[in-house]
Order: structure tokens, then sequence, then C-alpha cells
């Protein structure tokens, strides 16, 4: 199989739990017939809230290119990267190797399609939204995004998960943000924060929900059995 690398630590949980959707995801009779990951787990990566919504940060664009530079050298074969958010730096990350690039906002919008919905919540950063890093999918797919009336909601709880709240006090304030959407017209959700992947067995269970992380664990596993 492939190695595929990852481009990890936004944030640590978030990485971790893609390794585990993976290993889980391989019908595996001993070690050698799991997925080959190398996986680049660095959260000293600068925050993308302090960039992107504070307007504080420093830049994570050279870091991500350095770290996708780091796994080809390692030898990775294709490269993933577990954070929605850091996606707003993609065509940068694509250009610093000659590696194909699993894209988790393609994949998710190629998914949300073959589901049938048309009116997404949007559970993510608010950092997703304020830079687009949706739009031109979503707009070349005919979906709608529907957000939040309140954005603080969703950025504390992620704040809360990076915090390492445990789910019995991140999980019911992520609920009622569902339950808002659904109120708001959402035919289905998106877990489009993979802070907020390691919730997501506290969601309503109406309307469905797609979580981003589970169409990237998908590509990963295809990519690497090629």
């Amino acid at each position: 199989m492939k190695p595929v690398g990852i481009l990890g630590g936004m944030g640590p949980e978030a990485t971790i739990l893609l390794m585990q959707k993976v290993l889980d995801a391989v019908p595996a009779r001993d070690d050698a017939d799991h997925v080959p990951l190398i996986v680049h787990q660095n959260p000293q990566v600068p925050s993308r809230i302090k960039a992107l919504i504070e307007g504080t940060g420093r830049d994570p664009m050279p870091v991500l290119m350095s770290m996708a530079q780091d796994l080809e050298r390692a030898g990775a074969q294709a490269l993933a990267m577990p954070c929605n958010t850091a996606h707003h730096y993609a065509l940068a990350v694509r250009n610093a190797t000659t590696l194909p690039f699993l894209d988790m906002i393609g994949l998710t919008v190629d998914h949300l399609i073959r589901t049938g919905a048309r009116r997404i919540g949007m559970l993510a950063s608010p950092a997703v939204r304020k830079v687009g890093v949706f739009d031109p999918a979503f707009e070349a797919a005919g979906l709608t995004q529907v957000w939040p009336k309140d954005d603080k909601s969703l950025l504390d709880v992620i704040r809360a998960v990076k915090a390492g709240a445990p789910a019995s006090v991140a999980a019911p304030p992520l609920c009622r943000v569902a339950q808002s959407l659904a109120g708001a017209g959402a035919d289905h959700l998106l877990v489009a924060c993979t802070e907020l992947s390691l919730l997501t067995d506290a969601l309503p269970a109406d309307p469905p929900h797609t979580d981003s992380l589970d169409c990237l664990r998908d590509a990963i596993i295809a990519f690497a059995k090629g």
C-alpha cells in the first residue's frame, strides 16, 4: 500500500481521531493489512483563529508548506490535512510538493451531492465562513450554506475542545447550535471542524449529518489501497 502523509496537529486530538478512524475502517487480520500513515503532528502551526479571525497571529502558510515538504522527503505518496480551516491554504500546500493532495473540501462536497442534501447547516469555525473555505465548491454544486446566527457559540465549543473540556461540557452547546440550524431550514448538517468531529456522537439524529473527517478517511484508504 502507498503511504499517505498527514499534516497534523490542528488540533492534536483531531489528528489522532483521523488515525483511529482509518484504523477502524480497514478490515485487517494482521498489522500489514493497515494503511501506512506518515504523520507530522505539529501543534506549533500558527493559530488559524488568531490569523484569520482576530488578525493578530502569524501566517500559518509557510509552516504548512514546510510540513508538506517534510512529508514528501519522508516518503509520503499523497498528502492529507485534517483541518477544514487550514484548507484556506490548500493551494500553497499543493504547490509545495509534487504529491497529490487529498482535498477534504472537494471530497466533502462530492459526498453531500450524493446524499441529495441542498441546505447545509454549517458546524464550523467562524474562520471557515469568514474566508469562504467552502464557497466555491458549494456554489459549483448548487448547495446552500446555513450558518448559525451566533458564531461565538461554536467558537467557544471549539476552544473548549482544544482546552481538553469533556464531551459532557462541550456537546450540549453544540447540540443547541445543531437544533437551531435545523430550525433555520437546514436539511443536512456538516461537521466542518475536526475539533467538532470529536463530538459527533452527541449530535441529534435529525437532520442527518456528514463529518468532513470521514470523507477524508475514505479518500486516504482508497488512495493507499490504490
